[in-house]
């Protein structure tokens, strides 16, 4: 795969911009306990959208993932997935909508083999042609997992662990995914090629993501919107070439 190119938001056709958004969230407040990590956080993700989430560490990325998929109760405000309220939905029923959320650590496994990973994506579909047909494209997707097929996922480098838990998301169709840190403890050259893949699925499948991204240089290359989180609180939103070319606002809450 090669290196992603710059992504920008005016790129896309007026019937792109027009389309309802697949995630709407408002006013969302959350935390753990008494202690609240999100603040009135609005945010949308349209079909085909990939919406990079930036901030420093603690500003509440991984928090706010968590909050989406069900894993974090939300205190208060609006969440709702095509129309549907996400906060009525348990949190097994999330993926059976269409939302796959690969965590930061990647949630491997490791005493199931690569295989056995990518099978337990699909163990919920009553298509099972499809599902093993959503195998095989995962397959050929990451010919390194293709190879190793029956190694145990304590086998696989970071990378390959990586590949194993975008895989495994992906096996169920996904109309939307949450996406916690891909690049953490990558080479460089691994990150690019997990970012080049998630910007040619939106091209080719529809797919919408949600990123939190500490390279943030390379997620907004493939972005088409950036949100920058300061303490819970959205500080600004924006195209992503517009943040790149923001030095202001990189310097006070990006770094670079």
């Amino acid at each position: 795969m090669s290196a992603p190119e710059t992504g920008r938001l005016d790129r896309l056709d007026e019937p792109y911009r027009k389309k309802k958004p697949l995630l709407e969230v408002e006013g969302l407040t959350a935390g753990y306990g008494a202690a609240p990590v999100l603040h009135d956080v609005c945010l949308t993700v349209r079909p085909g959208e990939i919406v990079a989430v930036l901030g420093a560490n603690g500003a509440g990325k991984t928090t706010l993932l968590r909050t989406l998929s069900g894993l974090v109760r939300a205190d208060g405000g609006r969440i709702a997935f095509d129309g549907e309220d996400l906060r009525k939905v348990r949190v097994e029923q999330m993926v059976r909508l269409g939302i796959a959320h690969v965590p930061e650590g990647r949630g491997v496994v490791t005493e199931l083999t690569v295989d056995e990973n990518l099978r337990l994506g699909g163990l919920w579909r009553r298509d099972r042609a499809d599902a093993t047909r959503a195998l095989s494209e995962v397959y050929d997707l990451f010919p390194a997992l293709a190879q190793r097929r029956a190694s145990a996922g304590h086998q696989l480098s970071g990378g390959e662990r990586q590949m194993l838990a975008l895989g495994r998301a992906l096996i169920g169709r996904p109309r939307l995914l949450l996406l916690d840190e891909p690049s953490l403890g990558l080479a460089p050259r691994i990150t690019a090629q997990i970012l080049a893949l998630l910007r040619d699925l939106r091209e080719r499948t529809g797919l919408a993501v949600l990123l939190v991204e500490q390279n943030v240089r390379s997620a907004l290359a493939i972005a088409d919107e950036g949100i920058v989180l300061s303490l819970g609180r959205v500080v600004t939103r924006n195209s992503a070439a517009d943040l790149r070319d923001d030095a202001d606002l990189r310097h006070a809450y990006l770094g670079f």
